[in-house]
């Protein structure tokens, strides 16, 4: 397969202001110092990006800004996933424009959608949008989980690029690869990193890559090369950190992280936790001290 894809992608947080709006100038920094670590290019406005806590405008905002900042120097995945086609369809639109090689989408929820319901939204945005498309398979979040029968359904479309595999279901990631070995497969948690590549994940896709890309680079590396038990020393490294970001909200952690390395993310949005000073000193002794 031709391998432009594989790599280690952040999946960018949306960093605000103490107005609570977009902050530009820290999308900017945070998207720099991630190119300096060497990853492969990033995930734009996903889970990670609070896509769903986003006005159009915000949104479009964040993908523009992570495209003129990266400047085809990294591969760029705009999540453009919305309950409505035709939202999603105007978000990819805005992404071909800019520039992005490929868009990606949770599948839509909330209604209880029929699989053929979810088929008909992917080939209308392929359709309508000149960008391959990932899917986004994150069952904890969508309550969608797609069987290989049904990835084969998209993924005999050469549309389909591959997917965005963020679930501890391991066979079926493996059924996904070998199936379709010219597809991407792209690993979601963080924690199980090792884990899916040992499963044939091309790479992955997370949120921890954004402070600590290095180690993820370092773990693939050391994978490739046959090293599993120093590969295994890494990933538990990293799970320690996981751990300790458990402890307080993986996505209240990460912008709080960042935020101590010198890059303001300010908070998450309501209904997400504004961390306590206690919950900020622990990061700091858990996690930023300890990178």
């Amino acid at each position: 397969m031709d391998k432009k894809f594989q790599g280690l992608y952040p999946a960018l947080p949306t960093p605000y202001d103490e107005k609570g709006d977009v902050n530009v100038k820290s999308l900017e920094r945070l998207v720099e110092y991630n190119l300096d670590k060497g990853v492969k290019g990033f995930y734009v406005a996903g889970s990670t990006g609070e896509a769903f806590m986003l006005s159009d405008k915000e949104r479009n905002l964040v993908y523009e800004t992570v495209a003129k900042t990266a400047g085809g120097r990294a591969n760029l995945f705009a999540h453009i996933g919305a309950v409505s086609t035709a939202q999603a369809i105007s978000f990819g639109r805005t992404a071909e424009k800019l520039g992005y090689d490929a868009v990606s989408a949770v599948p839509p929820f909330y209604y209880k959608f029929s699989f053929q319901q979810i088929k008909k939204h992917y080939f209308d945005i392929v359709s309508a949008v000149d960008l391959p498309m990932i899917i986004y398979n994150v069952p904890i979040y969508s309550g969608i989980g797609f069987s290989a029968d049904e990835m084969a359904e998209f993924f005999g479309d050469p549309r389909f690029l591959g997917v965005k595999f963020t679930s501890n279901d391991f066979y079926t990631l493996e059924r996904f690869k070998t199936r379709f070995p010219d597809r991407y497969i792209f690993n979601g948690f963080d924690e199980m990193f090792l884990a899916g590549l040992s499963m044939g994940a091309d790479g992955g896709i997370g949120s921890c890559y954004n402070f600590m890309a290095e180690k993820f680079i370092k773990i693939r590396e050391l994978f490739l090369q046959n090293k599993m038990a120093e590969a295994l020393e890494i990933q538990k490294e990293v799970n320690s950190i996981v751990y300790a970001l458990f402890k307080v909200g993986v996505l209240e952690g990460t912008k709080e992280v960042v935020s101590q390395l010198g890059i303001e993310c300010g908070n998450a949005r309501a209904p997400f936790s504004v961390l306590t000073p206690e919950q900020k000193q622990f990061i700091r002794e858990n996690i930023t001290e300890k990178l």
